[in-house]
C-alpha cells in the first residue's frame, strides 16, 4: 500500500496518484538520518530535488474508517517526541476521534530524481546509498505503509528526467489466476517537472508540492506536466 497525502480538510485525508517533491524530500531525508527539527537541511534538499514519476499500476483505491475513544487520563506520543495529555472541555471526551484516510493498493510507480547543484552534500551517490541502507525505517507515506521491494533500481546517465524514465523498463504487474495476457499497461500516466520539456498532448496541472518545514504547512502551487504515453516507449535505451 502507498498513501502520497494531498492536502488535508478536517477529517478527510486524501492522496493524491503520486507523491509530491515534499514526500520524496522528506523520505530521502528520513533515509539521511536528518530529523524533523533540522529545517535548513530539509528545506535545501527539497529546493534542489527535481522530480519525474510513471504510473505502472494502481489496483485499487480504498478509504479506512479509524476511531479511537480517548479520555482526559489518556496520553499519546506526538511528531515532536513527546508524550501530551489530550486538550480539551470534559464535553470533548464524549464523542471518538474520527478519521478517514485514503489508501493505493498494488503501487508500481517509477520515480527519477536529480539535484540541483550536483556536487553538493548530499549528492544522489549519498541519495543511492541511504535508500539502500537507511537510517531509519522507511514507509511510503504512512507509517503502514511498508515497500514490498528494494527501492533504489539505479543511477542512469539521462539528459532529462523523462530520458530517465525511459530507461526503466515497464516490469509486468501481478498475474491472477487465469490471466494469459499480457500483463503490461498499454499505456502508463506520467508527470513531469515544469523546467524541462514533455512530449506532445501533456496537460499542465498545479499542485501543492513543497513543504514550509519551519511552519510546517504546505504552501502554494506548483506547475507540472501530465500525460499518457505508450508502454514502448519505456524500454532500455528506446527512444520515443
Amino acid at each position: 500500500m502507498v498513501a502520497f497525502g494531498d492536502t488535508m480538510i478536517d477529517r478527510l485525508g486524501p492522496i493524491r496518484e503520486t507523491p509530491s517533491v515534499s514526500a520524496i524530500s522528506g523520505l530521502l531525508s528520513n533515509a539521511l538520518g536528518i530529523r524533523r527539527e533540522e529545517f535548513t537541511r530539509l528545506s535545501r534538499l527539497q529546493a534542489r530535488l527535481v522530480l519525474a514519476c510513471r504510473i505502472d499500476h494502481i489496483e485499487t483505491r480504498f478509504s479506512d474508517y479509524q476511531t479511537a475513544q480517548l479520555n482526559g487520563k489518556d496520553r499519546g506520543w506526538t511528531t515532536s517526541g513527546t508524550i501530551q495529555k489530550r486538550e480539551g472541555a470534559p464535553e470533548t471526551y464524549n464523542s471518538p476521534h474520527i478519521r478517514e484516510r485514503d489508501y493505493d493498493s498494488d503501487a508500481r510507480i517509477v520515480l527519477a530524481l536529480r539535484l540541483h547543484d550536483a556536487l553538493e552534500a548530499p549528492t544522489l551517490d549519498d541519495l543511492a546509498h541511504a535508500v539502500q541502507w537507511p537510517a531509519r525505517p522507511l514507509f511510503l507515506g504512512r507509517k503502514c505503509c511498508l515497500a514490498s521491494a528494494p527501492m533504489f533500481d539505479s543511477i542512469v546517465d539521462a539528459d532529462t528526467a523523462f530520458d530517465a524514465l525511459r530507461r526503466v523498463p515497464i516490469r509486468a504487474r501481478r498475474q491472477r489466476r487465469g490471466w494469459s495476457g499480457d500483463a503490461r499497461p498499454d499505456r502508463v500516466v506520467v508527470t513531469l517537472p515544469p523546467d524541462e520539456p514533455c512530449p506532445d498532448g501533456f496537460e499542465t496541472i498545479y499542485s501543492t508540492e513543497r513543504r514550509d518545514w519551519p511552519a510546517g504547512v504546505h504552501a502554494g502551487e506548483q506547475r507540472r506536466f501530465r500525460g499518457s504515453v505508450d508502454r514502448v516507449v519505456f524500454t532500455a535505451g528506446g527512444t520515443a
